[in-house]
């Protein structure tokens, strides 16, 4: 059906109004902590295998490398030996002991790009006290079995499976941070893990 000057005229418009305005960023903060099957969304901001600190900004809507004197934040140490980012809709709540941020959370996978937003199972959670405040660190793997290098939904599997790689993420976190602020309490299984994800989301 050919098209008439003023559906021609409106599509147009539309092509303008989305090359100036563009599309409306989600605010990947605001997103629902479960997904309809009841597993937690999980938000990458730094891939596994990098070094750069990179953090979602809540106000622009974008993801940054944190800056230190006017330079990228950078590990001085392994990089990061698994997906690091935030669970949405949770926030750790300074009046209450935490840090003021979402809860942290680390996905064992192969590495995922930064904005990627995954469907997770917590198996974990590694109780950080950094500078007098909560900064515990939630452990997940994929809810998809096959995204998983890991074949564990629990801490008792991964304790009798991978036990070195539990060694290996707390020898991880006893060392990358120079500034020595950090204070490991140890690791609980998913039953802690998820308390401290019901306590936090708001």
């Amino acid at each position: 059906m050919p098209f008439n000057c003023t559906t021609l005229f409106k599509l147009f418009c539309l092509c303008i109004a989305t090359l100036v305005f563009g599309c409306k960023k989600q605010d990947l903060s605001k997103i629902d902590t479960y997904t309809s099957q009841g597993s937690i969304n999980a938000v990458i901001e730094i891939p596994a295998g990098t070094t750069k600190k990179i953090e979602y900004n809540k106000e622009t809507l974008e993801f940054n490398v944190d800056q230190i004197d006017g330079k990228d934040r950078i590990i001085k140490f392994l990089p990061y030996i698994g997906n690091y980012g935030f669970i949405p809709s949770t926030l750790s709540d300074t009046a209450k002991g935490g840090d003021g941020d979402p809860l942290d959370i680390i996905v064992i996978s192969e590495t995922k790009s930064t904005g990627t937003i995954l469907s997770v199972i917590p198996i974990a959670v590694i109780r950080i006290v950094d500078e007098g405040e909560e900064d515990d660190k939630i452990i997940a793997v994929p809810s998809n079995s096959s995204d998983r290098i890991l074949d564990i939904e629990s801490f008792k599997e991964w304790k009798d499976c991978y036990p070195a790689s539990i060694e290996m993420l707390l020898t991880w976190y006893n060392n990358y941070d120079s500034s020595g602020q950090n204070v490991i309490l140890g690791i609980e299984d998913e039953t802690v893990a998820k308390s401290i994800i019901k306590k936090w989301q708001l």
